[in-house]
């Protein structure tokens, strides 16, 4: 960790991006409910007054997909249909079945595809999280709840960035905040940033042990304007926020997404696993920072490679870190799912403000 400065962003839940992976995960949930084994596959598309969902489910029993979709986007706050995109827009629903072949290999308990996944933890954090991306998303958590509660002229959507500075590895503190958010128009600028300012990011910074920084190093709405937010001013899909779902961008990431792909799919559970062991190695303070990678072929049992890099920061030697990491989970497809329970309906929740540092997830839990 050589930057003197680092920065991380995350979206609020209504992000049209993130609707998309809440409505993917939504339908995977519904399927677990039916069946735990279901195998599912499903992307998402939201533009303007439009949601398209395609994919793969294999399920005992038809699952209602639009119902699902349109409950998401309800909750969401998505219900002024005059504001170009709600829980009434049009939905096309395109699922068919896993294909056989992928089936082949999953079903005698192989990986459900090839790819590499990495797990990381740092100790900047309670959450062992880095400090850039647990704020960014606090900061998120915190303007949806404003939201709802409060700042009823808040709309759905929005961003956060925080830039912490760091020195030899370690934050030394928040160089500046990024806030982006629609609003009625009737509010403008100069308020909208002082209710932030007060409502948001005090409190967000207190509960970090963060020094409020000045009004200079906040920047509110770049453009000055944002009205209309959501799907009818930008289109989202599944699966494209994956630096945000992961670490901030500090550590690296696999190829694929974690939304809509249930947990025969290494992208979701495989990541899930080296996160646990990544944190668990952290947690034992044996390393201040630590990254786990693994790899995977389609149809086999166990992973082709599996690495740890602790970036000079262990107390312990690599060689005994290691044989700690074999200890703690059994980085099969069968061992990560049994291991860490993984077959139930939690997974809608996982679509916001990231997939890790919420302690109530099994991957999250300190062994």
């Amino acid at each position: 960790m050589n930057y003197s400065l680092f920065t991380s962003e995350s979206v609020c839940s209504g992000h049209p991006d993130k609707i998309c992976d809440q409505i993917s995960d939504a339908i995977l949930d519904e399927a677990i409910k039916i069946e735990p084994k279901s195998r599912v596959a499903v992307e998402t598309l939201v533009t303007a007054n439009r949601v398209v969902i395609a994919g793969e489910v294999t399920c005992p029993r038809p699952i209602d997909y639009e119902n699902t979709a349109r409950k998401v986007i309800k909750e969401l706050g998505y219900t002024r249909p005059d504001l170009g995109f709600s829980d009434l827009a049009k939905t096309d629903v395109y699922i068919h079945q896993q294909s056989p072949d992928i089936a082949l290999g999953v079903d005698n308990e192989g990986a459900g595809d090839q790819g590499m996944m990495f797990g990381y933890a740092v100790d900047e954090t309670k959450e062992l999280m880095p400090l850039p991306i647990a704020m960014a998303h606090a900061l998120c958590r915190k303007i949806d709840e404003l939201r709802v509660s409060s700042l009823t002229y808040l709309r759905p959507d929005g961003k956060s960035e925080v830039t912490v500075s760091y020195k030899n590895g370690k934050p030394v503190g928040i160089e500046n905040v990024v806030l982006a958010v629609p609003h009625d128009p009737k509010i403008d600028l100069g308020q909208l940033k002082e209710d932030l300012i007060s409502r948001a990011i005090g409190p967000i910074f207190e509960e970090f042990g963060q020094k409020i920084i000045l009004e200079s190093k906040v920047i509110v709405n770049g453009t000055g304007k944002w009205d209309i937010g959501g799907p009818a001013s930008d289109t989202g899909v599944t699966g494209r926020k994956i630096v945000v779902d992961s670490y901030g961008g500090m550590a690296r990431i696999g190829g694929g997404c974690f939304s809509g792909k249930d947990v025969t799919k290494v992208d979701r559970s495989a990541a899930y696993g080296a996160r646990y062991i990544a944190k668990n190695i952290v947690a034992a303070k044996l390393a201040q920072r630590c990254e786990v990678q693994v790899a995977y072929a389609i149809g086999c049992k166990k992973p082709i490679a599996f690495a740890i890099e602790t970036f000079g920061t262990e107390n312990t030697p690599i060689k005994q870190i290691e044989e700690m990491a074999f200890k703690l989970l059994d980085m099969s497809m069968r061992g990560i799912i049994e291991g860490l329970n993984l077959r139930q309906p939690i997974y809608k929740k996982t679509a916001s403000y990231g997939h890790f540092g919420n302690n109530e997830y099994p991957w999250e839990q300190i062994k």
